[in-house]
């Protein structure tokens, strides 16, 4: 089960000026740490588009569809090789002894499970800006080759906006990925 790999993503990343113009979206990066408590930064998987999955413990099955879906046609179409597919666990309410070090062993069983890096955010990292992200949901964002994110939804999916998720990861990777299993098997 991709317990961690949950997620919401959609809509868009548009933070108004004062001119009332969306500015232009720039490369975002952070630095987690991985489930063995090493150090590392975002940036790490540039190169090609992130599928990312920013949960806390209590949001890792709001998204289940979407997860089961992104994996199955990754599977069957190469995807998992064209994007690189990151899971962040907010664990900030457990950063302390010794709740930190039950959390990190839950992690790591995870992540074997996933077959998925899975990184863990203690402070709270990615709720601060530039991401703002909310911290008691699940959010998905989609990011390009650079880093820059072009796509981002927090909460539980509908199938609308699980269906411009992968119109926004087709383009990303050079896939039209709208169609679904079924319309593939029986054309």
């Amino acid at each position: 089960m991709k317990a961690w790999i949950t997620g919401a993503l959609t809509v868009t990343l548009a933070a108004g000026s004062a001119g009332g113009a969306s500015p232009d979206p720039e490369p975002v990066d952070a630095t987690l740490s991985t489930s063995k408590g090493e150090r590392i930064q975002l940036a790490h998987w540039r190169g090609k588009p992130v599928i990312l999955f920013y949960e806390d413990k209590d949001s890792t099955t709001l998204n289940a569809p979407l997860k089961a879906e992104l994996f199955a046609r990754g599977r069957e179409r190469g995807l998992l090789q064209s994007a690189f597919v990151v899971a962040i666990a907010n664990l900030e309410k457990y950063d302390f002894f010794p709740a930190r070090e039950i959390a990190l062993s839950y992690v790591r069983d995870e992540e074997k499970k996933a077959g998925v890096p899975i990184l863990v955010d203690l402070k709270g990292t990615l709720g601060q800006a530039p991401w703002k992200l909310p911290t008691k949901t699940s959010t998905v964002m989609l990011l390009d080759a650079a880093g820059t994110p072009v796509f981002q939804y927090s909460g539980r999916m509908k199938p609308e906006d699980q269906a411009r998720f992968f119109t926004t990861l087709g383009e990303l990777v050079g896939q039209d990925l709208t169609a679904g299993r079924e319309a593939e098997a029986h054309p």
